[in-house]
């Protein structure tokens, strides 16, 4: 019961893959970008309560696994992530580069699954999905 979390009258233990990607795909999740958004998913998960359990951040999309108090909608706590972070990334970055507009940075919508014994097989997938990537690229160039 160690692993589980407390409201005032539950307990609870809701964690989800959360997979979003920047608008058209742009590769910008590289760089510059890369080095500060983790740290500000971090704090806005925070902000709702939520605590993000494992990350990456891939050229053109976002994986994570969050765990989300279940008083707050899986919507309600993505959406602020994306848009507040929309927000960061258009007034730290946005004087720069004319293409970060705000708000529309991320695409509309997202893919959600829950996650429930299965957490350490999505851990390994997040964190070596990159590495998987990889090799499939160099399987398709030796075809």
């Amino acid at each position: 019961m160690d692993e589980y979390k407390s409201l005032s009258h539950s307990k609870w233990e809701c964690k989800y893959h959360v997979v979003f990607i920047p608008k058209c795909r742009r590769k910008t999740l590289y760089g510059q970008l890369r080095k500060y958004l983790g740290e500000v998913f971090h704090q806005l998960a925070g902000q709702k309560e939520s605590r993000i359990e494992e990350g990456h951040l891939m050229v053109d999309h976002v994986h994570m696994l969050i765990s989300i108090p279940p008083k707050y909608a899986v919507s309600q706590v993505i959406g602020y992530i994306k848009g507040k972070s929309a927000i960061h990334i258009a007034r730290v970055y946005g004087e720069r580069k004319r293409n970060f507009v705000g708000q529309h940075f991320w695409a509309r919508g997202y893919f959600v699954s829950t996650v429930g014994r299965d957490e350490e097989l999505i851990r390994d997938y997040i964190r070596h999905q990159e590495q998987e990537d990889r090799r499939l690229e160099q399987m398709e160039l030796l075809r």
